[in-house]
């Protein structure tokens, strides 16, 4: 008997890779691909987002979308709606880092950057494409963190407030989906919707490892390791994930 709330392990989902140009969005959309999801990933520079594709692979779909302005994400859910379907999740990775001395040089400028690229985005792409993923039997929405969350400096100050701001929305994403839907008979379902927060200390991957031989990278997680922790996503009951911070540092 399948268990409430948790998804069919052959089902193929339609999958939303946010910020898919750099080498998590790589990873994460080839290993959904592989898996046997529909993915679409999407990206601000054209070129950018068109090569990352093909790096992920075959049958992975580039899409090009300001994901900071409000009616362009719209735009971007009409047209997939009209020709593919409804999300059933979206795996957000737009970041960006930004640092300083400490609290008296945080820049406004990099404030900006950041309060644009983490919550701007996340804000955006979560309002539109909400009710996409409660719909779904198998609906996810996962973003990625960071640990300096826990432990926040002056000289993080801004970046980790961004960090946090946009884990509590994501906190709140849960909440909603964990409100129980009206099920038969009067009886309430178990929700199939979960967001998760994915948390690492930082990322690396193979190109980045060639590059500086003499760097151990400690605590680091490997884009492929996040990839794979984003497919068994899709293979957990969403009452287990909703709500939770998954740390994936080393």
């Amino acid at each position: 008997m399948k268990t409430a709330g948790a998804p069919e392990a052959a089902a193929a989902l339609n999958v939303l890779v946010t910020g898919g140009s750099g080498a998590s969005g790589v990873a994460v959309a080839g290993a959904l691909r592989r898996a046997g999801h529909l993915v679409f990933t999407v990206g601000s520079d054209r070129a950018r987002i068109e090569d990352a594709a093909r790096k992920a692979g075959d049958g992975v779909t580039p899409l090009v979308c300001d994901l900071a302005d409000l009616s362009a994400v719209h735009a971007l859910r009409e047209s997939l709606a009209g020709t593919t379907g409804r999300m059933d999740a979206v795996i957000h990775l737009v970041g960006g880092w930004r640092g300083a001395k400490g609290i008296a040089d945080q820049d406004d400028a990099d404030w900006d950057f950041l309060e644009r690229g983490a919550i701007t985005t996340l804000r955006n792409v979560s309002r539109v494409f909400y009710d996409d993923i409660a719909a779904s039997g198998t609906g996810r929405f996962a973003m990625v963190s960071s640990t300096a969350v826990d432990r926040p400096t002056a000289a993080t100050a801004s970046y980790v407030a961004v960090k946090a701001a946009a884990e509590t929305w994501t906190m709140a994403m849960a909440e909603g989906f964990g409100r129980p839907a009206p099920g038969a008979e009067g009886h309430s379902a178990a929700p199939g919707s979960a967001a998760v927060v994915l948390v690492v200390k930082a990322l690396v991957d193979a190109d980045l490892r060639r590059a500086h031989p003499e760097r151990k990278f400690p605590g680091a997680t490997d884009v492929e390791d996040l990839a794979a922790a984003v497919v068994g996503l899709f293979s957990q009951p969403a009452a287990e994930l909703n709500g939770r911070r998954l740390l994936l540092a080393t």
